[in-house]
């Protein structure tokens, strides 16, 4: 490191600790260098927005449910944040907005779907709002990417949707409209579908299958030279994993014509890695790593990724940290200081995830704990073990990692107003591959 640089980053460092350690303040906005990557808090789904460190930007997930729903609108799930005045969609666009790059246009480089759930991509239910266009109804997803266009979206299906089953075709259309459990989410797909029509042929929208093993589907866009430490590593697609070495992967599931396992959504989950410098982040929407009574081994897709991803600073827990996530060895591979839970539910997190995250024997050393939207249902039936794991059981969460990736914060920020002020700090955190 020449002593120009290092004299840049203390100079962005102390900038930042000036600005950024009082509660109470606003968040300083992003600066080149930075990477900020913003864990959205509505209640009704996941929502990530990244912004690296050149000013390139990203949205993981836009999870809308139906408000309407009597689940929703029980005290199993979380209330709308910050409130129910708007959609779940037009809160996320709000919040996006307000922390853009200046520099940059209104629209999103990238956008990216882990899977094809509500709390995930959104919902369809009848009186969501519609397109100006009219060609699609608003939620999630859709309701995003009408706010904020997409460059390129990334699924895991595209274009023919046919793995592990034809969704496009007229026989299992006919079969998913006419059961009643599975008929509004293929009502969510063919509305995504539509969207994805409009916005390629109105706004150029690009659409991609995401592509595991690969560090060049997702890239730097504004000034990547400059940056030559920052790549974003796809994991897993499907059952396709990444082994850790180059662009080499493997078929993990066994082929569908053996009979042997069909997977679910939660299984065929999108994976990635972030490596910025010293810094690694990891997120992999619903992945599964233990298996349920009577499930095939196949349903542990934990295992075989975490092999390849390796260590990491910061992990989005799986499957909001449900009890079928977060198996031993993923556990002890990855080792994270610091884990994120995107929560809007009283099964989040499981109990018994709870005791294994938070294990010693596992891998020693601190680690901190934070989540979204912590419900007092879960607070009830864990009890006291549930508060003294977490350093923060609501608020938006953003991980601010700084010029060149040797540490990082995270900040917590006010999910009750739009104006977001800070209510905590913590950090610095010194990224692990820093000798």
């Amino acid at each position: 490191m020449t002593r120009a640089f290092f004299i840049f980053i203390l100079l962005f460092i102390s900038i930042f600790c000036a600005q950024a350690q009082e509660a109470g303040k606003a968040l300083p906005l992003w600066q080149e260098g930075y990477l900020d990557i913003h864990h959205i808090n509505t209640g009704h789904g996941d929502a990530a927005f990244y912004i690296f460190p050149d000013g390139t930007t990203m949205l993981v997930d836009a999870g809308e449910m139906d408000p309407t729903s009597e689940r929703v609108n029980s005290p199993r799930n979380a209330k709308l944040h910050p409130d129910n005045s708007k959609r779940a969609h037009e809160w996320i666009a709000e919040y996006i907005k307000r922390f853009y790059p200046k520099s940059e246009g209104s629209g999103i480089d990238y956008a990216l779907i882990t899977h094809f759930h509500d709390d995930h991509f959104g919902s369809y239910y009848e009186n969501a709002k519609r397109s100006a266009a009219g060609k699609y109804y608003l939620s999630g997803i859709t309701g995003v990417g009408d706010h904020l266009k997409f460059t390129k979206l990334l699924d895991r299906g595209y274009p023919d949707y046919n793995y592990p089953i034809a969704l496009k075709s007229d026989s299992i259309q006919k079969k998913l409209m006419a059961n009643s459990s599975t008929a509004e989410g293929y009502r969510a797909m063919l509305n995504y579908w539509k969207f994805i029509e409009f916005q390629s042929k109105t706004n150029g929208m690009v659409t991609e299958q995401f592509k595991a093993g690969t560090n060049k589907q997702i890239v730097l866009k504004m000034n990547p030279g400059k940056f030559k430490t920052f790549q974003v590593q796809n994991i897993k697609s499907n059952g396709t994993i990444w082994t850790g070495k180059e662009n080499q992967t493997l078929e993990y599931f066994p082929p569908l014509s053996s009979g042997l396992y069909v997977p679910g959504e939660n299984q065929l989950s999108l994976a990635l890695r972030i490596d910025y410098g010293d810094f690694r982040y990891y997120t992999g929407g619903d992945c599964p790593g233990v298996a349920d009574l009577g499930a095939p081994r196949w349903n542990d897709v934990e295992s075989p990724m975490s092999v390849a991803i390796g260590e990491v600073d910061v992990a989005v827990m799986d499957h909001h940290g449900n009890r079928d996530a977060h198996n031993e060895f993923n556990i002890k591979t990855l080792k994270p200081r610091v884990w994120i839970q995107q929560t809007w539910s009283s099964d989040h997190p499981g109990h018994e995830v709870l005791r294994r995250i938070t294990s010693t024997f596992l891998y020693p050393g601190p680690r901190d704990l934070f989540a979204t939207n912590m419900l007092e249902a879960n607070k009830n039936v864990i009890g006291p073990f549930l508060e003294r794991s977490y350093k923060s059981m609501d608020g938006h969460i953003v991980v601010r990692v700084m010029p060149g990736g040797t540490e990082y914060y995270v900040i917590i920020l006010n999910d009750e107003n739009e104006k977001n002020e800070i209510w905590s700090v913590l950090g610095p955190y010194k990224s692990k591959l820093k000798k």
